[in-house]
């Protein structure tokens, strides 16, 4: 697949107004009919990812930092782990942004997988990249979450920010409370996230966590034992789907082509 080989496809070009803000949504109570009207804006991000992504393939989330240039360690970093979680034969699904989400994806692109992306309006920072073959853009946090959690069997967090433990620490919790099954979590960086890591030792001393939990994610340096460990605990245990859903012509519904390389 080549960079223009399918066209970056948004769905769903979200507009930025008080009537599709997270801030309106969450102030308070409005009148009925305001409350509608977020609801319609709601349901319509929900609609567009699902049409986007539904016969997009098994993926696999990468969260990681909007922040960090092309030219950074930890960019190209995310470009290999890209490339080798296409050639495992996952779609590769990232927030759609700059930084290591643009590099995950640039990667599985490079290497003619899969790649898509569900970006977020903010006034700031988040603007979709280049290298998805079909992205949505959302109104809300909590349905960008909704799809990147919904299309994945394993996730892999890069070093970020607050975004970034947020999404992680959802896909944790997730898997603690049994509303997912458990797929595998792996963080890439043990330096990076040595700090978090030791939070969470402190919180299993405090009797706030329990000591099983840390065993619900892999913390490596190793590409390769990240990917065995995604092979394992994804391809193998959860038996990934042999056949997709069979799109529908009448709704213009189509499968993401892939021709993997190994470039």
């Amino acid at each position: 697949m080549t960079e223009t080989a399918v066209p970056l496809q948004t769905p769903n070009p979200a507009k930025t107004s008080p009537e599709s803000d997270d801030r309106v949504m969450l102030e308070g109570p409005h009148s009925r009919r305001r409350e509608l009207r977020l609801l319609a804006n709601v349901i319509r991000d929900f609609i567009a990812g699902f049409r986007a992504f539904h016969f997009c393939g098994p993926c696999v989330t990468v969260f990681g930092s909007a922040r960090i240039p092309a030219g950074h360690p930890y960019y190209d970093l995310a470009i290999e782990m890209g490339k080798r979680l296409a050639r495992l034969g996952f779609t590769v699904m990232t927030g759609g942004g700059p930084g290591l989400m643009e590099a995950a994806n640039r990667g599985a692109r490079e290497v003619g997988g899969r790649s898509v992306g569900v970006n977020i309006v903010l006034p700031f920072e988040q603007a979709p990249n280049r290298y998805c073959d079909r992205i949505v853009t959302c109104r809300y946090f909590f349905v960008r979450k909704v799809l990147l959690f919904k299309y994945s069997y394993a996730f892999v967090a890069l070093p970020g920010g607050l975004g970034t433990l947020d999404e992680l620490n959802e896909a944790l919790t997730l898997i603690q409370t049994k509303k997912i099954l458990h797929y595998p979590v792996v963080l890439i960086g043990a330096t990076y996230w040595r700090g978090f890591l030791a939070l969470l030792e402190d919180m299993v001393k405090a009797g706030t966590v329990s000591a099983g939990d840390l065993k619900l994610f892999l913390v490596t340096d190793d590409l390769n034992e990240a990917l065995e460990h995604i092979r394992k605990h994804a391809i193998e245990e959860f038996k990934l789907l042999k056949k997709p859903p069979r799109p529908s012509r009448l709704l213009g519904e189509e499968v993401l082509p892939v021709v993997v390389t190994d470039r």
